[in-house]
């Protein structure tokens, strides 16, 4: 698999609040139905267009909105710390991957890099290396495991599948995908490592639930302010692993 690095290109800094404030004082845009777009598309387009993380996200520099999701659960528990290793799975557009490198420190070389992985190419990320690469690829893990220099003390996962509309299909949909990062962070996490994951409301699929409070010493539902009000996502945190690693077969 080909591997990108990521040395060029600066982000803006973050900045530890949700960005409400300018963007809510601002007048409301609206757009018109052009020919041949659907509805749908048109209000989702004005959504973006108001939307004040998207706003403060072009301001700052972030290529998503979702960097404010992991702002904010970063100023909640505190877990991006200088000199940790950190594994992005499904890192694309990078927006993650930049709050960890600059909260880190990475940006600056006083932390390994970050590690994003996606099989969309991205852009170069200061401070952080990029891995044009299938997680679940069979040859996956030995990959990760090479560029992190050791085990993960942090594995990040805001992947999320195409939504079908049908909550039921879609509920089963990113349960398991939850389930797959999963998969993978148990081979790459250290012991006291922390894992967070999207899930939809209703929470984590019960086994996977069961499994990581069997092997984390906390688990905690979240949903950060950035997350829109009417959508599903919640994040699973869990911190202090202290599970067995599966065997590589």
């Amino acid at each position: 698999m080909a591997k990108k690095p990521g040395s060029a290109g600066k982000s803006g800094k973050p900045k530890g609040n949700s960005g409400r404030g300018d963007g809510a004082r601002m007048m409301a845009t609206r757009v018109k139905t052009a020919s041949g777009r659907k509805v749908g598309s048109t209000l989702w387009l004005q959504r973006q267009l108001n939307d004040p993380y998207v706003l403060k996200a072009q301001a700052d520099g972030y290529r998503s909105r979702a960097a404010y999701k992991l702002v904010e659960l970063d100023d909640r528990f505190g877990f991006l710390k200088p000199g940790l290793r950190i594994a992005d799975l499904g890192a694309a557009p990078g927006g993650w991957t930049q709050v960890a490198a600059q909260r880190t420190g990475a940006v600056s070389g006083k932390s390994p890099p970050i590690i994003g992985m996606d099989i969309q190419e991205m852009d170069p990320i200061e401070g952080a290396e990029l891995m044009l690469l299938d997680i679940f690829a069979e040859d996956a893990i030995p990959l990760i495991q090479a560029a992190l220099g050791g085990e993960a003390d942090i594995v990040l996962s805001d992947m999320a599948p195409s939504t079908t509309g049908h909550k039921n299909t879609d509920q089963i949909r990113i349960a398991g995908l939850a389930e797959a990062a999963y998969d993978v962070a148990k081979q790459l996490l250290a012991d006291d490592g922390i894992f967070i994951v999207k899930v939809f409301q209703g929470g984590a699929p019960p086994d996977l639930l069961a499994e990581l409070k069997r092997d984390f010493r906390q688990v905690r539902h979240v949903k950060p302010p950035a997350s829109r009000q009417g959508s599903p996502e919640m994040y699973l945190v869990a911190t202090g692993y202290r599970g067995v690693r599966p065997a590589l077969g």
